[in-house]
């Protein structure tokens, strides 16, 4: 990729320089590691990792949905059951190569924190929070994500973007705490938890990401975890009743595929892209997303506050993105 002028700050990508591409592996255009991002590639990044902050804005309502048919430990196993299909389909038929073994821990690391860690602390606490409620963590996840960031990569953002980063967290913390009367349920110790263990999941899975393509990351990540995931779902199905209704097929396809797999391949690329403290305050945006989701498929109500605390979230969202990351 050729250098071009830009006011766009231009952020470089780290990459393994001796690594060879994997055998079955398509080798992707993108920067070089000395070469620094144009203005287009950003824009790209930005919006790849957009895309995926809309999918997971959905997760929470279409997981309130699976909920009305299925157990909770059946939905989170189930759903990643399904992705994981939908991922080895896609790895053997591209004939991807398994990964070089210096990345299984990474990946682990990602199974655990993103197919196995959130979706079953969040959903442990959404039978008895309500999803406005539970946006809290969300509002929290980037400015976490941005700590692991910075303590697993050695990223070191300025200054600014710590006071932007802090002051759209510490908005949407108001909001929607708010939103759900001020009070905390003991729903709060599953989301405390998901909100630490999916930080280092979406940290260690940009960081691969930017050495093999942000879909194999969350591929294989999903693949790992089947000797987990398949008992697993056998035995909830066994053990927790079933009731399939509309909404509960519709919740759990999306959880499974969107959410899952396509919403993270996205997401992936995008911090890949642009950088993870960079692309982690995006989901500053997030629960402001699932909270309309849920007037829409929830029936739910905002109050007037929302405008507002959208506009001030957005001005944070501006700031972090004009800073260095």
């Amino acid at each position: 990729m050729r250098t071009e002028n830009s006011a766009t700050t231009a952020t470089r990508i780290a990459v393994d320089a001796n690594a060879a591409p994997a055998a079955g592996t398509a080798t992707r255009p993108g920067p070089t590691p000395t070469t620094p991002l144009t203005a287009k590639a950003t824009r790209g990044g930005t919006v790849l990792a957009a895309l995926g902050v809309t999918a997971f804005s959905l997760t929470f309502p279409a997981t309130a949905w699976g909920l009305e048919g299925f157990g909770p430990w059946s939905l989170v196993t189930v759903r990643s059951v399904l992705a994981a299909v939908i991922a080895g389909s896609c790895l053997l038929a591209l004939r991807v190569a398994v990964p070089e073994r210096r990345h299984w821990a990474g990946l682990a690391v990602v199974g655990a924190g993103v197919v196995l860690g959130f979706p079953l602390l969040t959903t442990l606490a959404l039978e008895t929070a309500t999803t406005a409620h539970s946006a809290v963590v969300v509002g929290l996840l980037p400015l976490t994500t941005a700590l692991f960031s910075a303590l697993r990569t050695g990223a070191r953002p300025s200054r600014s973007f710590w006071i932007a980063a802090c002051a759209g967290a510490a908005a949407v913390i108001a909001f929607t705490v708010q939103q759900s009367g001020g009070t905390l349920s003991t729903a709060d110790l599953y989301l405390f938890g998901a909100l630490l263990i999916c930080a280092a999941g979406y940290t260690e899975g940009g960081r691969l990401a930017r050495v093999m393509p942000g879909w194999q990351v969350i591929a294989w990540a999903l693949v790992m975890c089947l000797p987990l995931t398949v008992p697993g779902a056998l035995v909830a199905l066994s053990h927790e009743p079933v009731h399939l209704t509309g909404h509960a097929v519709a919740g759990l396809l999306w959880v499974a595929v969107g959410s899952q797999f396509v919403g993270l391949v996205v997401w992936y690329r995008g911090m890949a892209v642009i950088g993870i403290p960079k692309a982690s305050q995006l989901q500053l945006a997030q629960p402001l997303l699932t909270l309309v989701w849920s007037v829409f498929l929830l029936g739910e109500h905002l109050s007037p506050a929302a405008p507002l605390t959208a506009a001030a979230v957005l001005v944070c969202i501006a700031v972090t993105q004009r800073s260095r990351g």
